[in-house]
C-alpha cells in the first residue's frame, strides 16, 4: 500500500481519511503550507501527495518530479483547475470525490498508469499505432480514440498521443483540459533530454475509470505553435513511450508533402515533419479514408503519397462512414473495386456511418465503448482491433476477463458482429 502525504483543507481531509486508512494506505505527514511539506520531503519514505490543487506550488511539484513522487490535485472550484493545469498537473479531481476515486488514480485499481505497463495477457502486442488519413476529415481522430480504448479493454497499457501539427483535436473529442498541451511538453523535455517516466505521467492526462481506460497526450491547441512539434523530438518522445507503454496510439495530420525542404535554410523546422517522423516511427499504420465519391478518389491520392514515406506493408486500411445514401447499393463492393483497381488495394476495413453513436460519444467527452457499445461503427472497430492489432489469443483471454467479470456482477460488452470486406483476388 502507498504512504501519502496530505495537504488539504480540514474538510476534505475529514472527507478521505477513514477510507484512505481503510484501504491500508499509511499518513506519513500533514502539512498546511506546501512550502512546509517540501522542507521535509527528504525525510520522508513517500508514494504520494495529496493536496487541494490551489495550494499546489512549482517548486511542491518538481521537488515530487525529482524523488518520484506522484502528485494528486484535489480542485474545489474551476480556479483551483486552472492554477493545477497552468502547472502542467493534469491528476485533479473534485472537492465531492471519494477515495475510490483517487485510487483509481493512484493505479492501485484498474489499469496502472503511464511508466507502470500492464503485464501482458496474451501475445507481445507492442509499439506504435499511427492513425493517418488525408485532408478531408476522415475520421482519423475518431478512430485513433475508439482504436486506443478498444486495445486497452484487452488489459494492455495505452498512450494516445495527438501530434498533428495543424491542431489537435482529441483533447475536444475527449472533454479534457488542454491549456499545456501534453504532447508539446514532451517534444520540449524529450529535447533537453529529460523525458522521463515520472514526467511522461505528470503531463499525460488519464481518460475512463474501467477496464478501458487510457493516457492522453493532448496536441497543440493553436496551429501557429507547430515548431513545438519538431521530426526529431516527435521520432524521440515516441521511442521513450514505447519502453514504458504496452501501446502508442498516435493521431498524426494529414499532409505529407516534403516541398518545404527546398528552403533555403536547412535547419529550419519542417511542419510536416511531425506527421512524417510519426509515420516512419510508427509499427503499424492505419490509412483511414472516407467511403463517399468525394472522399475516395482523395484518400487514394493521399495513400500514393503514403505508399512513398513508408513501406506499405505496414499499412492497414479502414474505410470509413460507408453508407448507401452516399455511395449506393453495395457499396461495401463498390467501394473495395474501387479501392483494388486504382490503389492496388487488395484488402479494406469497412467502418459504417453512425453518425448518432459518434455524436452521442462527443457529446459525453467520451469513447464509443463507453457511450455507444452497441454502435455498428464501434463494432466495427471492435473487429478490426482483434484481427490486426490484437492477437486471437488475445481476444481468448478477453473472453475469460468478460465470464469473470459477469460472474461477480460486472457488465458485459456485446460480442462484436461486425463486418469487415475480406480480400479478394483479381
Amino acid at each position: 500500500m502507498a504512504a501519502i502525504a496530505l495537504l488539504l483543507d480540514r474538510a476534505v481531509e475529514d472527507a478521505l481519511l477513514a477510507d484512505m486508512i481503510e484501504h491500508g494506505h499509511s499518513v506519513v505527514a500533514r502539512s498546511a503550507t506546501a512550502r512546509e511539506l517540501i522542507l521535509i520531503l527528504d525525510g520522508l519514505e513517500l508514494d504520494a501527495v495529496v493536496a487541494s490543487a490551489a495550494g499546489i506550488s512549482r517548486e511542491l511539484l518538481d521537488a515530487c518530479d525529482r524523488r518520484g513522487v506522484r502528485v494528486i490535485g484535489i480542485a474545489a472550484n474551476d480556479s483551483g483547475r486552472r492554477h493545477a493545469s497552468e502547472l502542467g498537473l493534469f491528476e485533479v479531481l473534485d472537492a465531492d470525490s471519494t477515495w475510490d476515486d483517487v485510487e483509481n488514480v493512484l493505479g492501485h485499481r484498474g489499469p496502472p498508469p503511464v511508466g507502470v505497463p500492464a503485464p501482458l495477457t496474451g501475445g507481445p502486442v507492442s509499439g506504435v499505432i499511427a492513425v493517418w488519413g488525408p485532408t478531408g476529415a476522415p475520421g482519423r481522430t475518431t478512430l485513433a480514440i475508439n482504436v486506443a480504448a478498444e486495445v486497452a479493454a484487452r488489459g494492455h497499457s495505452v498512450l494516445l498521443a495527438d501530434v498533428d501539427p495543424y491542431g489537435g483535436t482529441i483533447a475536444p473529442a475527449l472533454g479534457l483540459l488542454d491549456e499545456a498541451p501534453g504532447f508539446a511538453a514532451a517534444c520540449r523535455l524529450a529535447g533537453a533530454d529529460s523525458l522521463t517516466r515520472a514526467e511522461l505521467d505528470r503531463i499525460a492526462q488519464r481518460h475512463g475509470t474501467r477496464d478501458d481506460a487510457f493516457r492522453v497526450l493532448t496536441g497543440i491547441s493553436r496551429a501557429a505553435r507547430w515548431p513545438e512539434l519538431g521530426g526529431s523530438r516527435v521520432t524521440a518522445v515516441l521511442d521513450a513511450c514505447r519502453r514504458w507503454v504496452d501501446v502508442v496510439v498516435v493521431d498524426t495530420g494529414f499532409s505529407l508533402e516534403t516541398d518545404e525542404e527546398i528552403s533555403s535554410d536547412l535547419f529550419a523546422p519542417r511542419r510536416n515533419g511531425a506527421t512524417i517522423a510519426a509515420l516512419r516511427s510508427a509499427d503499424h499504420v492505419i490509412a483511414v479514408g472516407g467511403a463517399d465519391p468525394i472522399a475516395l478518389p482523395r484518400f487514394l491520392r493521399g495513400y500514393a503519397d503514403l505508399a512513398e514515406a513508408i513501406e506499405p506493408q505496414r499499412v492497414s486500411v479502414v474505410v470509413n462512414r460507408l453508407r448507401t445514401s452516399a455511395s449506393g447499393v453495395g457499396a461495401a463492393g463498390h467501394v473495395l473495386a474501387t479501392l483494388r483497381r486504382f490503389g492496388g488495394i487488395e484488402q479494406a476495413h469497412i467502418v459504417p456511418d453512425d453518425r448518432r453513436g459518434v455524436d452521442a460519444a462527443v457529446l459525453a467527452g467520451g469513447t464509443l465503448r463507453e457511450v455507444s457499445r452497441r454502435s455498428p461503427a464501434r463494432q466495427a472497430i471492435e473487429r478490426f482491433v482483434d484481427e490486426q492489432l490484437v492477437p486471437r489469443q488475445d481476444a481468448a483471454a478477453r473472453d475469460v476477463r468478460r465470464r469473470t467479470r459477469a460472474a461477480s456482477g460486472a457488465a458485459v460488452g456485446a460480442p462484436s458482429v461486425a463486418a469487415s470486406v475480406p480480400s479478394s483476388g483479381r
